[in-house]
């Protein structure tokens, strides 16, 4: 007998609910967010089990517990819910998500042999940020004096000094502690890509999808950590909508009636701009790599593809997610075929 388990999680206590197949609410109780506990109350719930629990911080520590104990468990993005609120509401609606398959947008979890590429991953993007936080709270102090033409000298030690004896003295001790913090930043940065890069070397696939145009072995990393297996997705045009890199098309009263009788379509669909559910690391990096392919790499064909579009009337931005497309499209196939990037295959084609 199937049992769809619903589950909400908070820092504190957990409600855990169980429905049968055809929706009957069976039980419902509210435990304490402990491993054990966790473990011995899905173990209670008999037959075959089905568990759903929101996407958040707790999430993953939560999969890799019940993980073992259940025949399929999905972790789906929070919906907008509207109305009555309650956390016993949100599980028996967890539940019954799954149990009709409405639960649609399910978070991949699984980490295979990525868990320390991972950590890696998110660590230097949270360090990186926190040093971009930096330099525009510095340059904001700044800018509010009318110093605009400092550039990159106020980032650097040997430099900012001079710069920041140019402020009247109440701003330069909050000057110099920004400095001061953005200096630490930086080093723990630089500890943060070397980590980084020693955990994506130890993994043949990193090594394989850094061959690719515009990728190196950051990118590769946060594309194999974040993807973690290719086989997730059957066609290029997938792994484009995970990306955000689908085009979005809306449409409406698409058809009319003729003269004859007959119902013809007389308006089509316009294209208003990219997915929005999407995983932004990806999209960050694929349209960074077009960015450097089109900038840097002039003789390569997908900068030569650019030029070509762009010559042509396109437009820059749109020619440009055109070369994040085919990026991403060769990353895929290369590592779901094992093979290494091959320019030859983005060579245009001779006219006949």
């Amino acid at each position: 007998m199937e049992r769809y388990i619903g589950l909400d999680v908070h820092l504190q206590s957990c409600t855990l609910v169980v429905l049968g197949p055809s929706g009957r609410r069976l039980s419902s109780t509210v435990i304490e967010t402990n491993g054990r506990q966790l473990i011995q109350a899905v173990k209670q719930v008999p037959g075959e089990k089905h568990l759903c629990l929101e996407e958040g911080t707790q999430s993953a520590w939560v999969y890799e517990l019940l993980e073992p104990e259940v025949e399929d468990l999905a972790v789906v993005m929070p919906p907008k819910r509207q109305g009555t609120k309650s956390d016993r509401l949100d599980a028996w609606d967890l539940a019954n998500q799954l149990r009709i398959g409405a639960a649609q947008r399910r978070v991949y979890k699984h980490q295979g042999p990525f868990r320390g590429l991972r950590q890696a991953v998110h660590w230097h993007l949270m360090i990186t940020s926190d040093v971009v936080r930096a330099k525009n709270r510095l340059k904001a102090i700044y800018r509010s004096r009318g110093l605009h033409k400092a550039g990159d000298e106020l980032y650097r030690a040997e430099t900012r000094e001079a710069w920041v004896e140019k402020l009247p003295v109440a701003h330069q001790t909050v000057a110099r502690a920004l400095g001061e913090e953005l200096d630490g930043l930086e080093e723990l940065r630089e500890e943060a890509e070397k980590w980084l890069r020693v955990e994506g070397h130890q993994h043949p696939d990193t090594r394989l999808v850094a061959t690719a145009p515009g990728i190196g072995p950051i990118r590769a990393a946060q594309i194999v950590a974040t993807v973690v297996t290719p086989h997730r997705f059957r066609t290029k045009r997938q792994f484009w909508s995970y990306c955000g890199l689908a085009v979005t098309t809306h449409a409406s009263a698409e058809y009319c009636r003729a003269g004859s009788g007959a119902l013809r379509r007389w308006r089509h669909p316009r294209t208003v701009g990219l997915n929005s559910n999407r995983q932004p690391l990806l999209k960050s990096v694929f349209k960074g790599a077009a960015h450097q392919i089109v900038t840097h790499m002039a003789t390569h064909p997908l900068a030569q593809q650019y030029c070509k579009a762009v010559e042509g009337g396109a437009d820059p931005a749109v020619a440009k997610v055109a070369v994040a497309r085919r990026v991403a499209a060769a990353v895929l196939s290369m590592w779901k075929h094992g093979e290494v990037y091959d320019p030859a295959k983005h060579q245009l084609r001779p006219s006949a």
